[in-house]
């Protein structure tokens, strides 16, 4: 707005008096108070959130149209005015910090104000009049904070994981299982306790990390099937005051056609808006995925130390510079952000659990800051774990030599002479080797322990680092 614009203001009302809201927001007086209250982070609605609670009035108001709850105009004008905001309209009025007024109510009544005064202004009158289209008498009919933001953390809950996480996880083994077929006969040292093991395929490596995520990918499924079951109907205690009896099963049936999964009212309504237990279920599989992914990164950084003083067994494709002094470094930055992103995903689980573990009596007033650390957990994971795929993972290449050589040194190979020499013998071969740097080819053939055709077939690598048709499911 121009400096030569004047601004002009609407009058709203509520039950603690009389505020100026500026013509020009969708916004009323209740968001503007939280506004005011809460300069907290900056930190505004996750867009996948407030999609999860337009999608849950869009369902709400034709639900309640078709019980005859509310005007059959009313009710079109809402879900006019959601699809709206689902489709792009509106996203910079939903402005209420994350940090916020317990259970939510602050931003929900965002989203009702939001979506009264567009329906106003479909159905040809002004902003602000609330007594054609209430944000509390009809966007928000037969509804409570109490039930609306547990619902909306499930439906958010399972739009990332739909839209973001799975695709990511689907990406990132298709990835390591392509690399695991073009490393499939490259040789390199396993290492245990960080010191030298038996040989291992580096294909193995890549294999082994497709099937981890492979496991996570279910187990997360597995704890989503909890956010299916809502307390949605349940009004404000769980009683379902103030709704119509067919309504919780009707607008279940609805959200369901909405994000095509299946959804079905909770078994109890009170005890699904009072539990936190199925975000901190789905919470803990994050955390356990987040932990195998910084193991996988920092093997990554490990196989790539280097490039003359480390390991060097794989390269990471560099995608930028890595000093701002020394020329021509290039660091493993993909996979550090990794971890990086993964310790935040840690930290938002512990916040999930002090969070569910703070409720009293018939509501837990921590859901706001559930519900952020809990979508952005899975957005933050998704969109690291892709970036990891496109970025790294499926443009490394093996160092091949080097895996050979460190493989061909290694003194674990003497594990292979256990059956043949027996475990103290091998042991001071191995012993032997590392004082005089003799290979342990050579000291077993120069004590006798073995003739040279027999030593050779034990000391094959391909064959040692073979990994049975049992072990990779084949």
């Amino acid at each position: 707005m121009s400096e030569h614009q004047t601004i002009t203001y609407r009058t709203e009302r509520d039950s603690m008096g009389e505020k100026q809201i500026p013509s020009n927001v969708y916004y009323g007086i209740q968001t503007l108070r939280a506004v005011e209250n809460f300069p907290i982070s900056g930190i505004k609605p996750l867009s996948t959130y407030v999609d999860a609670c337009i999608i849950i009035k869009k369902a709400t108001a034709i639900a309640n149209s078709k019980l005859g709850c509310i005007p059959e105009d009313i009710g079109q004008a809402i879900i006019q005015a959601a699809d709206e905001v689902l489709a792009g309209k509106l996203r910079d009025q939903f402005v209420v910090d994350v940090y916020q007024a317990g259970a939510g109510t602050s931003h929900h009544m965002n989203v009702n104000e939001v979506l009264s005064n567009r329906a106003l202004e479909i159905l040809g009158d002004e902003k602000g009049n609330y007594n054609r289209v209430s944000p509390n008498d009809h966007v928000n009919y037969g509804q409570s904070t109490n039930d609306v933001i547990p619902t909306a953390i499930r439906i958010g809950g399972l739009l990332a994981l739909e839209r973001t996480l799975f695709p990511a996880l689907y990406d990132a083994i298709f990835a390591l299982e392509n690399k695991a077929e073009q490393f499939k006969n490259t040789v390199k040292s396993g290492r245990t306790h960080l010191q030298d093991a038996v040989p291992v395929r580096l294909g193995e490596t890549f294999r082994a990390w497709a099937q981890i995520l492979r496991e996570h990918t279910l187990r997360i499924d597995r704890a989503s099937d909890d956010l299916t079951f809502l307390g949605l109907g349940g009004s404000a205690a769980g009683t379902g005051l103030n709704t119509h009896p067919e309504y919780c099963k009707k607008v279940a049936e609805i959200l369901s056609e909405l994000i095509d999964h299946s959804l079905k009212p909770a078994p109890h309504l009170m005890a699904a808006m009072q539990s936190m237990a199925p975000f901190v279920n789905v919470s803990g599989a994050l955390r356990n995925l987040a932990q195998d992914c910084v193991k996988m990164s920092h093997d990554l950084r490990l196989m790539d130390s280097g490039p003359k003083t480390g390991f060097k067994e794989i390269q990471l494709p560099p995608v930028q510079p890595g000093s701002s002094i020394m020329p021509g470094k290039y660091n493993p930055v993909m996979a550090e952000m990794t971890s990086m992103v993964c310790f935040q995903v840690m930290g938002y689980d512990s916040a999930i659990a002090l969070a569910a573990q703070a409720g009293q009596l018939e509501l837990n007033v921590m859901m706001p800051l559930i519900a952020y650390n809990l979508i952005q957990s899975i957005e933050i994971l998704g969109n690291t774990i892709s970036a990891l795929t496109t970025k790294c993972l499926a443009k490394i290449e093996a160092k091949a030599d080097r895996c050979l050589a460190y493989a061909e040194g290694s003194l674990a190979l003497v594990t292979a002479l256990n059956t043949h020499i027996g475990y103290l013998n091998a042991a001071a071969v191995a012993k032997e080797s590392l004082e005089t740097g003799k290979s342990l080819r050579q000291i077993v053939l120069e004590r006798g322990l073995m003739n040279a055709e027999d030593l050779a077939k034990v000391l094959d690598l391909e064959k040692m680092s073979a990994m049975p048709a049992s072990a990779i499911g084949v």
